[in-house]
Order: structure tokens, then sequence, then C-alpha cells
């Protein structure tokens, strides 16, 4: 199996945040700012940090290609290249940019190397404090060099969860709290530390869930579509559920289909 040493693409992704991304936030003109569709916003620095990213990584691995949100925007038909079988990389600029132009802290960098429709790699990089998780499929997810493990304990009725407007009618009087932080990126970083002991995500675009989902499975948790297909960084799959073991998820699950 193709495996890339985890330092080397940490150290491109903590380059590109220095000198790209991190000097923009909360100083972007009005010009560097546009719709790509309604209410879905882009950045000069998401398209410079996402040729940046793909120029590096594809001179890491030369035989590779490279599937990003912004690329993904100028040419849909890339996502067709996620079944191959060859080395992919999966890339996330800055994911929330919408919190990044309102000058949140919660955004992120994602890469996840997909091989034969399989995350066997994946980066989440915080910028701001500049911490990086890293999961390795087999190896376990890790974070400062402390790994991390799913800590579940105790009914739904004390549970965290990440849930979008459209799907909490079912779910506020049965957990114990509810938070949308517009971020997939962070939604698995509070996942993987515990923060969060759920979270339900319906769209899901690849660039935002091929490194969270191994990350989470890596540290114990449990995830599967709602049909209950395990998920794969594919298009054309809705509905994904995660929590901290099998029975939370089987009893979360009737509460967003309700």
């Amino acid at each position: 199996m193709i495996s890339i040493e985890i330092a080397s693409v940490t150290e491109i992704m903590r380059s590109v945040a220095r000198g790209i991304v991190l000097p923009r936030f909360r100083r972007l003109a009005d010009g560097e700012i546009r719709e790509k569709n309604p209410g879905d916003l882009v950045t000069i620095a998401d398209t410079e940090a996402e040729e940046a990213l793909t120029g590096e990584l594809l001179a890491l691995l030369p035989g590779s290609r490279v599937v990003g949100e912004e690329s993904v925007a100028k040419n849909p038909r890339l996502l067709e290249s996620l079944s191959a079988d060859g080395p992919i990389w999966i890339l996330d600029p800055i994911d929330g940019t919408g919190n990044f132009v309102k000058g949140s802290r919660k955004f992120a960098m994602v890469v996840a190397l997909v091989i034969g429709g399989r995350t066997v790699q994946g980066w989440i990089l915080d910028p701001l404090p500049d911490v990086v998780t890293v999961a390795e499929l087999g190896g376990g997810v890790w974070r400062d060099g402390r790994r991390l493990s799913i800590c579940a304990e105790g009914g739904i009725g004390a549970m965290t969860g990440s849930v979008g407007p459209r799907f909490r009618d079912g779910l506020a009087e049965a957990v114990g709290a509810l938070v949308w932080q517009r971020s997939a990126a962070h939604d698995y970083l509070g996942l993987c530390g515990n923060e969060l002991q759920f979270a339900y995500f319906h769209r899901l675009h690849p660039w935002d869930h091929a490194a969270g989902t191994l990350m989470y499975a890596e540290a114990g948790g449990h995830g599967a579509l709602l049909s209950g297909e395990a998920y794969r960084p594919l298009p054309g799959q809705t509905g994904l559920l995660l929590a901290s073991d099998r029975q939370s998820w089987d009893a979360l699950r009737p509460l967003i289909l309700c």
C-alpha cells in the first residue's frame, strides 16, 4: 500500500497556511471574496492555497491526481476520478470559508490520500493554533504526539452533537446539547477530542469527510450512512451519522429520520 511520510504533508500544509491563508485572515479586500453559488463563498486565499497544495502534493507523489474543492467548482467531472485505482489527493484548502470571511477562528485545512476509493491517510490543520491532527489506516489518529481515542460514556441524553438546523427537530429534546460550527473539519476535531459525541452531515462533499471519517474510525468511533452502508469518499452519497459507539448511533438514527 502506498503511504506518504506524515511529516512531509504536514510541513507542506503549514507552509501554505503561513504563506497564503493566515496573511489574509481578517484582511480580505472586497474584491477577494466572491460567491460560487448563492451562499457559497470562495476567497483568493482558497484558490491560491489549493494551487500551492496541488503543486507540492503532486511532486511529493508522482503519478497521483488531485481533487480539490475549488478545482471541482470549475470542472465537476473531476469527481469521476475518485473511483480510479491510483492515488488521489482530496483537498479542502479552507474548510469553513464562511467563517474565515467573517473573521471566525473556526476554519481549517484538510488533506486526504485516497486509493481505490478508500482513505488511507488524512490531515486536518487548525492554522491559528498551528495544531495538526493526522491519521493513517490501521495506525490510529494522533495530535501533538498523543493518540486520540473515543470515550463512550452515558446515553444520548448527555451527548453534545453537531447538526444543521434542518435536522434538529427530533433531536432537540433527546440529547444534551446541539451546536453548528459551519466547519466539518472542526466537527471532526471535536469528535476525535471528545468535545462532541455525535454529528450528522446531510450533504457529503468528499473534501469535507475523506480525512475526518478515517480519523473518527481510527479513534474508535462509529460512522455510517443512514442506510447503514459504510461511507466512502465518492460523489452521490447523502446522510452520514457519526456517534461514539454503535448503540448510540442506533438510538440517534430514528431521531434524525423522523
